[in-house]
C-alpha cells in the first residue's frame, strides 16, 4: 500500500488526526457520494434560510428599531458588501479545506441567529450581527458549491449543481412556510430568528459528524465522468501537497471568468429583489396582505426548484449547456417583460402573477443551474486546482452586484421609501378618523383653522362646503365638522405634513417600480453573449464525441500506469 504527503494511505481510509481532519484519501463510491453531496445540499438551504428570515418579519423590525426604509435597505447592502469581500477571502478554501468552513460557518451562524440577532438593542448592534451573518454566507457561497463541486464528475455536474442552487431557493421557501404558519401565534419578529437559529445549530451538529471533503491530491484534478476514479486516485499519489505551482487569482482574472460572473449575477437582480422586497413591492403597489403576497411568491420558489432539477437532469442527459442556457433565459425575460408590464395595471389578478411567475422561475432555474455547470467547467479548465479560486472571484462579483442594486432601489423607487415610512400611520389614522379625514379633505386648511378658533363667518363656510362637497345635511355637517376636535394634534400635524407626500407616492410608486423591473430585464439580457465565453460546446453530439475521446484517454493512461508497474 502506498503513501501520500503528509502521512495518509492511499487507497484505504481516512485517517483523521481530528474533528477538523476531514480528508478523503480516496474518491468515495456512489453511495458516501450522496451522503456528502446532500449535507453540502442541507446545509446550504440552511444558511440562506438564516439568511432570508429577516424578510418574512421587515416590518416588525422596522418598526421595532425605528428604522426608515432607506435605513433598513441599507442594512443589506452593508451585509452584502461584507459578504463579498468575505467571499473573496473564502479562494483561501482551496487551502484551509471547504468542508471545515462550511461546518464553522454553521456553528457561527447558529449562534448569532440563536441568540445575537433576537437579543439585539439597537440599529447598530442589529446591523453589526447581519454583517457577522453575510460575511459567513459569503464564505459558504464559495465553499459550498466547490465541495458539490468536488463529488460530482463533469458528466453529472448540472444534476448536482441544480441540488446545491435549491440551497437558496428552498431557504426562501422555509422563511415563508414556517412564518405563514407561526406568525399569528408568534407575532414577536425574535421567534422567527430563534426558530432558524435552532435548525441552524442542529445542522451544524449533523455537518460536524458526518461531512467529509476530498484531499487537495484528489480534488484538484479534472474528473469528467466516475469512471476517472481509479486513474484519479493513481494520480494523486505522485502529487505533492502544493499542487499546481502558479498565481491562482491571475489565473482567475481572465474574460471567460469575470464577464460571465459579472453576466450570472446581472441575471439575478430580479432574484434577489424578490428575496428581499416582494412582499413590500405588492403591499405598495397592489395592496396584498403580507399573508397572500407570501403565498404568491411560493409559486415562485416550488417552480425554481422544479425548473432546476428538470434543466439539470437535462443538460446532463444531452451533455451540453449552453443551448440550455440560452432556452432558459428566453424563457426568463418573457416572464421578466410581462411583469415589468403589470406594474401599473393595478386590476391584473393574483393567478395572471402566478403564472408568470411559474414560467419566470422555471426559466431562471434553467438558465441558472447550466451556468453553474458551464461556469465550473471553464474554472476546472484554466486549473482545477483553483476551483475555490474561481468561485470567491464570482462570489464577490455577485455580491458586489447586490449591493450597488440594493443602494441604488431607493434612489430609483424613492416613493417605495415614503409609503413605508410614513404610508402606514397615515392609513392609520385615516382608518381611525375617517369621516374627520373627510372634512380634512374637502375644506380649505385656513377655513378649518379659522373655525376651529371659533370665527363663526369661517364655520358657516366650512359647514357649507361640507355639506355641498360630501352631499350630506347642514346638520350632518355641522356635527362632521365638530368631530376634527376629536383627532389628536399630533395625528393632524402629521396628516398636514405628510398626507400630500403619501397620495403622490401612491401615485408614482407602480412607475417606479416598472423602470426598476425594467432594469432587471436589461440584467438578464446579458447573460446571452456571456453564454459565448463558457467552455462546452453546443452540439449534444459534438460533446458525445468528446466524451468518447475523453474515455479512450482514460483507458491509455491507466495502460499506461499498469505497464510502468510491471
Amino acid at each position: 500500500m502506498s503513501t501520500v504527503a503528509g502521512g495518509q494511505a492511499y487507497g484505504g481510509a481516512p485517517t483523521h488526526r481530528s474533528i477538523w481532519n476531514r480528508q478523503l484519501t480516496r474518491y468515495p463510491e456512489t453511495a458516501q457520494r450522496t451522503v456528502y453531496l446532500g449535507i453540502t445540499v442541507l446545509a446550504t438551504v440552511v444558511l440562506y434560510y438564516q439568511l432570508y428570515v429577516q424578510g418574512s418579519v421587515a416590518t416588525k423590525i422596522i418598526a421595532h428599531f425605528g428604522f426608515t426604509f432607506t435605513q433598513f435597505v441599507f442594512v443589506l447592502v452593508i451585509g452584502n458588501l461584507v459578504g463579498a469581500f468575505a467571499s473573496l477571502g473564502a479562494g483561501l478554501a482551496d487551502r484551509w479545506g471547504r468542508a471545515n468552513l462550511v461546518v464553522g460557518g454553521l456553528l457561527v451562524v447558529g449562534l448569532l441567529t440563536l441568540f445575537a440577532l433576537p437579543n439585539a438593542s439597537s440599529k447598530a448592534e442589529y446591523t453589526v450581527f447581519f454583517a457577522l451573518v453575510s460575511i459567513v454566507e459569503g464564505m459558504a457561497l464559495v465553499a459550498t458549491p466547490a465541495l458539490i463541486r468536488d463529488f460530482s464528475p463533469q458528466i453529472g455536474r448540472a444534476s448536482a449543481m441544480a441540488f446545491w442552487t435549491m440551497g437558496p431557493v428552498l431557504g426562501s421557501l422555509a422563511v415563508t412556510e414556517v412564518s405563514s404558519h407561526t406568525l399569528v401565534n408568534h407575532p414577536d419578529w425574535q421567534f422567527q430568528f430563534r426558530v432558524a437559529g435552532i435548525v441552524g445549530l442542529v445542522v451544524f451538529a449533523v455537518a460536524a459528524i458526518g461531512l467529509r471533503e476530498l484531499s487537495p491530491a484528489l480534488r484538484d484534478q479534472l474528473m469528467v465522468s466516475i469512471r476517472d476514479r481509479a486513474l484519479i486516485e493513481a494520480r494523486a499519489a505522485g502529487i505533492s501537497e502544493k499542487r499546481l505551482a502558479g498565481n491562482h487569482w491571475l489565473q482567475m482574472l481572465r474574460p471567460d471568468i469575470v464577464l460571465p460572473a459579472l453576466a450570472i449575477s446581472l441575471f439575478l437582480l430580479l432574484y434577489y429583489i424578490f428575496v428581499a422586497f416582494l412582499v413590500v413591492y405588492f403591499a405598495t403597489v397592489f395592496g396584498y396582505s403580507a399573508h397572500r403576497a407570501n403565498a404568491l411568491a411560493n409559486w415562485y420558489w416550488i417552480a425554481n426548484v422544479c425548473g432546476l432539477l428538470a434543466a439539470g437532469l437535462l443538460s446532463d442527459r444531452i451533455r451540453v449547456r449552453k443551448p440550455v442556457m440560452i432556452v432558459g433565459t428566453g424563457l426568463s425575460l418573457i416572464a421578466a417583460a410581462i411583469f415589468a408590464s403589470r406594474a401599473t395595471h393595478p386590476t391584473t389578478s393574483y393567478h395572471t402573477f402566478a403564472w408568470v411567475f411559474v414560467l419566470g422561475a422555471v426559466g431562471g432555474g434553467t438558465a441558472y443551474v447550466a451556468w453553474m455547470a458551464a461556469f465550473t467547467e471553464t474554472v476546472e479548465k484554466v486549473n482545477p486546482a483553483a476551483t475555490a479560486t474561481g468561485l470567491a472571484v464570482w462570489g464577490w462579483i455577485i455580491r458586489l452586484v447586490v449591493t450597488v442594486s440594493f443602494a441604488l432601489l431607493p434612489v430609483v423607487v424613492p416613493a417605495t421609501s415614503t409609503l413605508v415610512d410614513k404610508g402606514t400611520r397615515v392609513s392609520q389614522i385615516v382608518a381611525t378618523y375617517p369621516q374627520q379625514v373627510q372634512v380634512l379633505g374637502v375644506v380649505d386648511p385656513a377655513t378649518l383653522t379659522a373655525a376651529g378658533a371659533g370665527n363663526r363667518g369661517a364655520q358657516a363656510k366650512a359647514i357649507t362646503e361640507i355639506s355641498t362637497k360630501l352631499n350630506v345635511p347642514i346638520t350632518t355637517a355641522a356635527a362632521r365638522l365638530a368631530s376634527v376636535a376629536k383627532v389628536p394634534p399630533a395625528d393632524l400635524a402629521f396628516l398636514s405634513a405628510n398626507a400630500a407626500k403619501v397620495q403622490k407616492a401612491q401615485a408614482d410608486n407602480p412607475g417606479q417600480w416598472q423602470t426598476w423591473w425594467w432594469i432587471c430585464f436589461a440584467g438578464q439580457v446579458c447573460l446571452i453573449p456571456a453564454t459565448f465565453l463558457l467552455t462546452g460546446r453546443w452540439s449534444p453530439r459534438k460533446a458525445r464525441e468528446d466524451e468518447a475521446e475523453h474515455e479512450a484517454m482514460v483507458q491509455r493512461e491507466l495502460a499506461a500506469l499498469q505497464t510502468a508497474r510491471t
